[in-house]
């Protein structure tokens, strides 16, 4: 597949020619899958062309803001773009080459977007690094992608490469943008400046002209659940042209929008809305603090106020979880006004999602609750501008769903994938376009099918996309890459799913997490856990287990505080979790107490309620049974990022679950064996 394209200099906004589908080269060109007319017509421009356009209609509107030593800094449109070609500038100055990598590693920040685009610029593959990568993750990416150029924050991102550098000889440069750098010959972010400072324009305007649409220019390594990372190939024409659509799809105003930057760069929803969809409807991304998520990004949204905010399931069920504590504080007549409110404003969307139209006295209702409760708890959140608000990355509860609807706050679902740019099914908070617990209906910008595979319901089946959204390739992955790509261009998705007469998808499962029981019963796993966690609310995470076994059994974690710092499980349990153990009669506060409560009396009160949720999942929610639960265990710890059982985008890493807690797992299938940590139906 390999091609000389060094000839070709009408760059940068040139398609270059090409038949393949797909690649796994570096410097792979693809045939851009561009329609006569619809969501997938329209020419194909670059990134430095977007960018350009940004800086010349825009110049002076905010771009980027950030707080530093207690106060806003910000960047124009234009500073944006003349900073970022500098970069760029200086990074060839350093020796990047064209079609080898750049490793960006640091907490989102103005530094991150602008090496970003310096590394487009110059011809680079830019790779965005999750902090909490250890040592060996890093070096693997570098390995991966060649890089020449690594960009850290700090000192804590720096030493996970020095120690591995070694095993790096194609590094010619290290970038520390925050504090003094930490290690000799470690470049300064106002070094790198005045390297490309003093560099002129030729070599950069040269490596333009090299440069096309149809090529890869970013890398999105997966979260590795099931292996090591793959870099996910993606042109600049997915990043222009994908960024356009997610306009289109949200109906974005020009110059109006404000972001809050907070979730991992590295993950493709992130990059796409605070890069690239940012950048195309000229918003202004405001960054959170490094610790956003360990407490500070509540007074970040309410202090900028976004018009909009994308979250994972873990980020929603926090702010959920604290906002409860909050409300079990109330009481008396607040308490009633406020649960009226919520039913009136849980109506509202109820009535949309059902095509029913509001009587005079249900809108009337619905306005004062508005004003008396929601526009306020709107407002103490930091959501009162905010209209777009989207969960992605894992499925969230129907409860949870149906409690921030209630408050006017309709989170909406997605459907996507790294490989597809998130791209493939959306919901949005209109009539006939919603449903609890779907992904909403396929988006114009891609081809949808489902495939039948072995196991499945009628009507199920692997969820296959194709257009002008899919990804080139896994970078120096041709196995995987066919594997995942077929010939005639459709991504098999690993996903399971069904469509329903409306023509609402629903996800069902995935074929690497199916269950397969003794008995040959294949069963997914997420809807039977998320079924469970709805029946034993103090539940953090269930675990379901069976693999090859001839029943089924469950790991139950409880919900516990977090360490600020680390973000570690600690043995403490939720002042919520505690409250609804001592509505059971047990006066308990740390997970090690409940632990050895169930353990001490299996007939107690914590275990029965506990038993008494597996039951009642077992009489109304399983579906056959085969898919009934007939032993449980309570882990002595939740599940987290830094124990391992997380990976970046807080989904579960199941293989390393099952490996962790093998021997409690293994117990839950002798017969008549007392569980050290487990209870026995």
């Amino acid at each position: 597949m390999e091609e000389n394209f060094n000839e070709f200099r009408n760059g940068p906004d040139q398609v270059l020619p090409s038949t393949h589908t797909k690649t796994w080269e570096a410097d792979g060109a693809v045939k851009l899958y561009i329609e006569e007319e619809g969501a997938m017509a329209g020419a194909p421009f670059s990134v430095h062309t977007l960018m350009q356009d940004r800086a010349r209609d825009y110049a002076k509107h905010p771009a980027l803001a950030v707080k530093r030593e207690g106060a806003w800094r910000y960047w124009t449109y234009k500073e944006y773009f003349e900073e970022s070609r500098t970069v760029a500038k200086a990074f060839i100055r350093l020796g990047l080459e064209r079609f080898h990598g750049v490793c960006i590693m640091g907490f989102n920040s103005p530094e991150w977007l602008i090496a970003n685009f310096g590394c487009i610029f110059a011809g680079g593959l830019c790779a965005g690094v999750y902090t909490t990568n250890s040592p060996e993750a890093c070096r693997h990416l570098a390995e991966n992608c060649h890089a020449q150029i690594i960009v850290v924050e700090d000192n804590a991102c720096l030493n996970k490469f020095l120690a591995v550098k070694r095993f790096l000889p194609e590094i010619k440069a290290i970038i520390q943008w925050s504090g003094v750098p930490g290690a000799p010959g470690v470049i300064s972010w106002a070094e790198l400046m005045a390297i490309g400072l003093s560099e002129k324009d030729a070599e950069l305007e040269d490596r333009l002209s090299l440069a096309a649409v149809n090529q890869c220019c970013t890398l999105i390594y997966t979260s590795g659940t099931t292996g090591p990372p793959k870099g996910v190939m993606c042109s600049q024409d997915h990043l222009t042209w994908g960024s356009s659509q997610y306009q289109a799809n949200a109906n974005h105003e020009m110059c109006t929008e404000v972001f809050v930057s907070y979730l991992p760069l590295s993950h493709l929803a992130a990059q796409m809305l605070d890069v690239y969809l940012a950048c195309t409807i000229a918003a202004t991304v405001y960054f959170a603090q490094p610790d956003a998520l360990k407490g500070t990004l509540g007074q970040t949204l309410q202090e900028v106020r976004p018009t909009c905010f994308l979250g994972v399931p873990r980020v929603w069920e926090k702010i959920y979880e604290r906002m409860q504590e909050a409300g079990a504080q109330v009481g008396g007549v607040k308490k009633a006004v406020a649960t009226w409110a919520k039913y009136h404003g849980l109506n509202y969307f109820n009535a949309l999602r059902d095509g029913r139209t509001l009587s005079t006295y249900e809108r009337a209702c619905n306005s004062l609750a508005k004003a008396l409760i929601l526009n306020k708890v709107k407002a103490a959140i930091g959501f009162n501008r905010a209209e777009k608000f989207v969960s992605g990355a894992a499925p969230i509860s129907k409860d949870i769903l149906e409690y921030f609807m209630s408050l006017n706050i309709p989170i909406m679902e997605g459907y996507g994938m790294s490989e597809s740019l998130s791209i493939c099914s959306m919901s949005f908070p209109e009539q006939d376009r919603f449903r609890l617990g779907s992904v909403g209906k396929a988006l114009p910008q891609c081809y949808t099918k489902l495939v039948p595979i072995d196991g499945c319901k009628p009507g199920e089946g692997e969820i296959c996309m194709k257009g002008r959204s899919i990804f080139m390739g896994y970078l120096h992955m041709p196995e995987k890459t066919n594997e995942t790509i077929d010939d005639e261009g459709w991504l098999h998705s690993g996903d399971i799913g069904r469509f329903d007469k409306d023509g609402f998808l629903y996800i069902t499962g995935r074929i690497k997490e199916l269950v397969i029981t003794a008995g040959g019963e294949n069963i997914p796993p997420v809807l039977i856990e998320e079924a469970v966690k709805k029946e034993l609310p103090f539940v953090s995470f269930a675990f379901l287990c069976g693999d090859r076994r001839k029943y089924l059994s469950m790991l139950l974690t409880l919900k516990a505080e977090t360490d600020d710092n680390t973000g570690e499980p600690q043995q403490t349990l939720t002042s919520a979790c505690q409250a609804m153990f001592k509505d059971f009669g047990c006066d308990i506060q740390t997970v090690a107490e409940a632990v050895a409560e169930v353990n001490k009396n299996p007939s107690g009160p914590l275990a029965k309620a506990i038993q008494d949720g597996i039951e009642r999942y077992n009489k109304d929610g399983a579906v056959s049974n085969a898919q009934k639960i007939q032993r449980w265990a309570l882990l002595p710890l939740d599940f987290s990022q830094p124990t391992g059982e997380l990976n970046n985008t807080l989904k579960l890493k199941r293989s390393f679950v099952q490996e962790k807690y093998k021997d409690i797992i293994d117990s839950m299938y002798i017969p008549n064996k007392s569980l050290d940590v487990a209870s026995k139906l």
